[in-house]
């Protein structure tokens, strides 16, 4: 699946700023137009870098003149003190953008950590890791690309690119029924049925979607569901119950082909930057 992480990306940055600065930033109206200064911006915590493209956009939209030099790039594993980028330009217009621009790369970078950490549990084993829809609402594609980032793999970007087939739908329509419609109505959309028990499972497996969700399985379950769809085309999803990093491997080790989580995005802790200004001696 393809996702244009950047589509939205100038009106995400356009409601950011308006949040944040509104009717105007009384507060760095104190600074005179014409002091410039440089600021670098650090990390007091290891991290995977994420989110220079939100961090571009938000200088880019406040000043233009303001001179960004990176010195890392996305996706870059960084230590403890050091420098992401400099900052160059109007004091008063860098400390409007400050926030913001750090919100984004502190939330992104701390995505992209969290997910490299738990692809790197699994790394030797056949399993991939998906993220979900449990996003930061108006964040999805940006914390979808975080995931990217971070190595995984990207789920259905929302409920307009996929068919995701759970159980309330089915109480409503037989699964079979809700399948057939799928491939009639959505030609080339994916298909995939969530089931919560081995009855659900043969129930899905027969109405041959292209994956089956199992959520909340037992190992003993998800054993049992890997040997039931060989020979066929179905992909098996493996979801919920995944609390140690213990779970996780053993249930990328049963032959499942994906494990969604939704923690990639929704349990993330800021990644802790810093904005420090020194005066260069810039003009004004």
């Amino acid at each position: 699946m393809t996702i244009d992480f950047f589509s939205g990306i100038e009106a995400s940055v356009v409601a950011a700023l308006a949040e944040d600065i509104g009717a105007g930033d009384l507060t760095a109206s104190l600074i005179p137009e014409t002091r410039h200064l440089s600021a670098s911006v650090i990390t007091r915590q290891e991290a995977i870098v994420c989110g220079r493209p939100w961090v571009d956009e938000v200088f880019q939209q406040i000043d233009r003149e303001i001179q960004l030099e990176w010195l890392v790039t996305e996706g870059e594993s960084v230590a403890v003190g050091d420098t992401l980028f400099f900052a160059r330009g109007s004091a008063r217009n860098i400390l409007t953008a400050e926030r913001t621009a750090l919100n984004y790369l502190q939330l992104l970078s701390a995505t992209a950590t969290r997910t490299r950490y738990f692809v790197a549990l699994i790394e030797d084993l056949p399993a991939q890791l998906l993220d979900t829809r449990k996003t930061i609402p108006g964040l999805r594609l940006a914390q979808k690309y975080a995931v990217h980032i971070g190595a995984a793999q990207n789920h259905r970007t929302g409920l307009f690119d996929a068919f995701l087939i759970k159980e309330n739908h089915i109480k409503a329509v037989p699964v079979t029924q809700l399948v057939a419609l799928a491939r009639a109505r959505g030609p080339g959309a994916r298909v995939e049925v969530e089931v919560e028990n081995p009855a659900e499972l043969r129930a899905a497996i027969a109405a041959a979607p292209d994956w089956i969700m199992l959520d909340n399985f037992t190992i003993d379950d998800i054993h049992l569901a890997v040997k039931q769809v060989q020979g066929t085309d179905i992909t098996l999803e493996a979801s919920g119950g995944i609390d140690t990093p213990e779970q996780l491997r053993e249930i990328a080790a049963t032959g499942v082909h994906f494990i969604s989580l939704g923690t990639l995005t929704k349990d993330c802790e800021a990644i802790d930057l810093s904005m420090q200004f020194k005066d260069e001696g810039l003009p004004g």
